[in-house]
């Protein structure tokens, strides 16, 4: 450590050099004679019972206080501390914190609120009270809850330990127009209490500490992005507080995202951190489901903003009075519950009581990015890191405010209601249909994959190379089995046109045999539940007769995947086949045409001889021989396949055409249909 340091900062006042510390003795071990290494009866004595007095139990344990010694845990004596500043500004004494990182680890944290006390203290008269809080375990102003109606630090033990595993620990104090300063190391003074002056401009208390390096694991620093994200959700927990990050140039990497000065202001809450946490993400709802109730259960406040996102897991962060809580707690609990109640609930109203019977907690969090903050008196933590809130009175608290705020919402947007209804039922069903699956695999001795009974799969195991090519009818799917390469290709013929999966009910969908066997074919499950590593084949091509019924068909398919497995598509997996329509030959010459442009092509060029064109149209796969499939449709040496891909840029027009041709709406179609009267006049011309 340097001999001169700064110990004020702006206040341009420099303190004496610091005293160095002898390191404790080290302790003889017991004399031994059992060989065990543990003194016998008559070794263990009084003299076997020490007892740690002051700071010393912290520095001896630190784990205990702030579990552990490692990266993480160094970054907890920076959360005590701005905890603290929290406190002050959420009880309405301080408008706004700094938090300045410079080099060599140097972490400094200022308020403008009231300042420590530093008069004497009534049961320790030759001691200040801030020497009294930074030193003694136990002792702060929050275990009256006339000092904080909401507070995070409960245990009194935060600040005095941040002081016990540092080798430096700074404070000033401006209090009522004085400056008064104090500095300790490894958490016993090293001055005393000093007037340093007068401050006439400035209130509130700044601690400036140095994390010591025999206490945390070699190579533990403070990282300027874990504590900017660690400020900056401190903002949005509390609206009402400006924090202010600066940070030394020389600690950020090049290119870092990491400013060095930023100041975090965010009226809107919970509701901004939100917005900020899902930018980019695709909501099932248009609106998340936002809200604060001062004063729930007679004290407090609590907040919320809720939404649901369709391709992601989501999260549940949580918070009480300003102290996250990763490892949850009943204020997490009375949320599940409250979200699950009021969703049943509004499924009851519309008379969906029966679909809903099967969702879960687990069906409604998934999927869910929550934020929710309570502010309450004295709430109980699992440990001093205060990972697990215990208190029972807040999921009695949330689940009543958040229950009826839900109600209300769900009312107030029906169609969002429905919407989010249908999307959670969906995965329920998806969980119900993964544990049937793994029953009927448990119960089955060799664990056999279940397929449907018309699938001919192929006979490669791996989906690299694999091809599923799926039909329409029986017919068809009998020529496409005998053209077939059976190692890679496999075969589902679907009976006729399948349902619209755009305009059909869930109750419809789910009772679809068609799309089921489509489905368990595949492997890979729909919608948010789809898996990737779980797809059977490589490439799903859709083969289907060169005409306008054909074509209906595979439009019908190409919806369905785009509404049910839309990940499938973007990863490049869905083809349409191109089987011809018609077979030209003359003599010894044949030629396929795809259509009647392709043909009239074909008579232009290829057919110049003398003698008859003999055409001949085919009605549909079915009637094609195999060999002629095989030749023109399946052959990967000779076929033509058309990729179905969405360009990113086209993804909002694409959505609005398959709701207008696709969907529930009839006169949408009807007026694409007069729109193109002329084409499909001449479609049905040649049709005959």
């Amino acid at each position: 450590m340097a001999d001169d340091i700064d110990l004020f900062g702006a206040a341009g006042q420099r303190g004496p050099a610091p005293r160095k510390i002898p390191p404790p003795p080290a302790r003889k071990a017991a004399p031994s004679r059992n060989g065990k290494g543990t003194p016998d009866e008559a070794d263990y004595n009084a003299d076997s019972i020490e007892v740690l007095e002051g700071l010393e139990p912290v520095r001896r344990r630190p784990g205990m206080y702030i579990g552990g010694t490692d990266e993480i845990a160094l970054h907890h004596l920076f959360a005590e501390v701005l905890d603290n500043c929290m406190d002050e500004a959420v009880a309405g004494h301080a408008t706004w914190i700094e938090v300045q990182l410079d080099e060599g680890d140097w972490l400094t944290v200022t308020d403008n609120g009231r300042g420590m006390p530093v008069d004497p203290h009534p049961k320790f008269p030759k001691k200040s009270a801030l020497e009294i809080i930074m030193t003694v375990l136990h002792a702060g102003g929050k275990f009256d809850s006339g000092a904080y109606q909401t507070s995070g630090g409960l245990h009194g033990v935060g600040v005095s330990v941040v002081n016990a595993l540092s080798d430096r620990l700074e404070v000033e104090v401006a209090r009522g127009q004085v400056l008064y300063a104090q500095a300790f190391e490894r958490g016993a003074p090293v001055t005393k209490l000093e007037i340093k002056g007068k401050a006439p401009n400035r209130r509130g208390t700044k601690v400036r500490f140095h994390p010591d390096a025999a206490i945390f694991a070699k190579g533990a620093h403070f990282r300027p992005a874990r504590l900017f994200r660690m400020s900056r959700s401190k903002a949005y927990l509390f609206g009402g507080v400006e924090i202010r990050w600066k940070c030394a140039p020389s600690l950020l990497e090049p290119g870092s995202p990491i400013p060095d000065e930023a100041v975090f202001r965010f009226p809107g809450g919970l509701k901004d951190y939100l917005a900020q946490d899902t930018e980019g993400k695709e909501p099932v709802v248009e609106q998340a489901f936002t809200g604060k109730v001062e004063k729930p259960g007679g004290h407090g406040s609590l907040e919320w903003a809720i939404t649901w996102l369709s391709d992601d897991d989501g999260f549940v962060h949580s918070y009480c009075n300003t102290i996250p809580t990763p490892d949850g707690g009943t204020h997490e609990s009375g949320l599940r519950i409250a979200l699950l109640r009021a969703l049943k609930d509004h499924a009851e109203r519309i008379n969906q009581s029966k679909r809903a019977a099967v969702l879960t907690t687990d069906d409604v969090m998934n999927g869910c990015a929550a934020l929710i903050a309570i502010f309450m008196r004295e709430p109980e933590f699992q440990g001093q890191n205060k990972g697990r809130l215990m208190s029972a009175e807040a999921a009695r608290i949330v689940d009543q405010s958040v229950r009826d705020a839900f109600d209300h919402w769900l009312a107030a947007s029906p169609s969002q209601a429905v919407k989010l209804l249908d999307w959670t039922i969906d995965r329920a069903e998806e969980r119900l249909r993964r544990r049937a699956e793994k029953d009927i695999a448990r119960k089955t001795p060799v664990r056999k994959l279940r397929l449907p009974g018309k699938l001919a799969d192929c006979t490669n195991s791996s989906a690299q190379g694999s091809e599923l090519f799926i039909v329409e009818g029986d017919s068809a799917g009998g020529s496409a089995k005998q053209a077939r390469d059976r190692a890679s290709q496999a075969i589902l013929p679907l009976r006729g046109k399948i349902l619209n999966v755009a305009n059909a009910t869930r109750d419809k969908l789910n009772a679809n045999q068609q799309l089921a066997d489509l489905v368990q074919a595949l492997g890979c499950g729909t919608l948010s539940q789809y898996r990737e590593d779980d797809l059977r084949y490589d490439k799903i091509i859709v083969m289907t007769d060169a005409d306008v019924d054909g074509a209906h068909i595979a439009s019908l398919l190409i919806t369905f995947f785009y509404r049910q497995m839309p990940k499938l598509i973007d990863a490049g997996h869905l083809f349409l086949a191109i089987p011809p329509l018609y077979r030209l030959s003359q003599g010894t010459k044949t030629a396929y045409a795809r259509d009647d442009a392709h043909k009239d092509e074909l008579m232009r060029t290829l057919f110049t001889g003398k003698g008859k064109v003999d055409v001949g149209r085919f009605k549909g796969l079915g009637e094609m021989m195999a060999a002629q499939l095989k030749e023109t449709t399946m052959d990967p040496r000779k076929r033509t396949l058309l990729r179905v891909v969405i360009r990113e840029e086209d993804r909002a027009e694409t959505a609005d055409s398959v709701e207008r041709l696709m969907g529930a709406k009839p006169e949408a179609r009807f007026a694409f249909i007069q729109e193109r009267a002329e084409f499909a006049a001449e479609t049905a011309l040649v049709d005959i």
